[in-house]
């Protein structure tokens, strides 16, 4: 068993002890930018703030009107959904182990030193 090991400041924290639940909601350690719910819009919003999905993404909506096509939109598409697709990928499975280490470090046993 692994201990994560605690030290308080100062003798204040123990005074104040029965107004801290007031004020702070717990204590559990949280990195992940994103929850279940918010991870397709917060992902696609940061995908499109680069400057090459952007671009492809131009290219997609030009591609829509007659007297610009060059390619089928199909073909225009399938760049930006590859990219997107492997980014999507990449940032859930990185969510997924910070979730995972998160969990880990949330339900280790603490030990407290008080002074």
């Amino acid at each position: 068993n692994q201990w994560r090991v605690v030290l308080p400041g100062t003798g204040r924290q123990s005074k104040d002890w029965k107004q801290a639940p007031v004020f702070y909601s717990g204590n559990k350690i949280r990195t992940t930018k994103y929850t279940w719910f918010t991870f397709l819009p917060q992902n696609l919003f940061e995908q499109f703030h680069r400057l090459g999905n952007l671009y492809f993404f131009f290219l997609v909506v030009l591609d829509w009107f007659p007297q610009v096509e060059v390619f089928h939109r199909e073909v225009t598409m399938l760049p930006l959904l590859v990219v997107l697709l492997a980014s999507m990928t990449k940032d859930a499975v990185e969510e997924y182990r910070k979730y995972q280490y998160d969990r880990t470090v949330n339900s280790s046993k603490t030990r407290l030193y008080d002074r």
